[in-house]
């Protein structure tokens, strides 16, 4: 790989014979992902609606109860989904069809998050197959708590000419657990809903997402596929997470499908954060792995 240096405003496109996507190095975003014909899969990010388009969620997911966290008897302030989102990445390799990225800690990360850490997050297209995977390390002497999520947002209705309501995650096994909520708040609800997963299908309409995302923490399913019923689909594959997210705003043109290791602060949280469920920790001199990938798929294609 050759090695090279961008800055914050660079974006680094990188294509396959049948795809093509572009990430930013500002949040390590992927900006955009299409089929080489021209047929966008990812929101635009439009800034009247919600001008995410794929953040990376470390090292916390959703909220903290006063927007602290407590470690060893330390209060920290960190914001909604932490700070790589709103952080520059240095990028450490690129070739025609892959990147890398990284972000290590320093003094403005060290004064709300005062651990030794590099994140280093990856993208190859491959095919029909965008990989995205994360590397997690801990160069300090003591073990660092976190939580990371992938929060893609797809084009709701896909550009395959079926209509927005025809459209369903399907998921690889039947789903009869109940799913978690937040409250208005933004924290995690203690009492778990009803799921809305008819078997292994989940239909996808509006008022789901009245009440925010719907968090599927109890699954048996590591991938899921989305789509209309008849045309191309998209595959989404999530192994090394135990939750999943799937979130919109009501009539919006996008629909969320992010894999975490984590979630909000439950209601009334208050203990130190290596005990916040949902949450991992790295070893000093380890590293945590976490990958995911979105296939487009023809219609009974695996």
């Amino acid at each position: 790989m050759t090695q090279v240096k961008k800055s914050a405003a660079q974006l680094i496109t990188i294509a396959s014979h049948t795809m093509s996507a572009e990430i930013s190095c500002y949040g390590a975003e992927l900006q955009w992902l299409a089929t080489v014909d021209g047929k966008d899969l990812q929101w635009n990010g439009d800034s009247a609606v919600w001008q995410g388009r794929a953040p990376i969620l470390f090292p916390v997911i959703g909220l903290l109860e006063g927007g602290q966290y407590r470690i060893d008897g330390t209060v920290y302030s960190m914001a909604k989904h932490g700070f790589a989102r709103h952080s520059t990445f240095e990028v450490t390799a690129s070739t025609a069809n892959s990147a890398e990225f990284r972000l290590s800690a320093s003094d403005i990360t060290r004064a709300i998050y005062p651990f030794e850490f590099q994140l280093d997050v990856d993208f190859e297209l491959s095919g029909d197959t965008l990989t995205l995977g994360a590397v997690i390390s801990n160069h300090g002497d003591t073990a660092m708590p976190a939580s990371f999520g992938f929060h893609p947002a797809l084009r709701w209705p896909l550009p395959f000419g079926q209509s927005r309501a025809d459209h369903r995650i399907l998921f690889e096994a039947d789903e009869t657990a109940p799913v978690r909520r937040i409250n208005a708040e933004g924290f995690l609800r203690p009492d778990p809903q009803p799921s809305p997963i008819a078997g292994s299908i989940l239909a996808l309409r509006d008022e789901l997402f009245v009440d925010d995302a719907l968090i599927f923490d109890q699954l048996n399913s590591r991938r899921v596929t989305y789509g209309a019923a008849e045309g191309p689909q998209l595959e989404i594959a999530f192994v090394d997470f135990p939750t999943l997210g799937v979130w919109t705003k009501p009539g919006a043109q996008f629909i969320c499908i992010e894999p975490w290791h984590g979630f909000s602060d439950p209601v009334g949280f208050a203990g130190d954060i290596r005990e916040k469920p949902g949450s991992f920790e790295v070893a000093p001199g380890a590293s945590r792995m976490l990958s995911m990938s979105i296939s487009l798929r023809e219609n009974g294609s695996s």
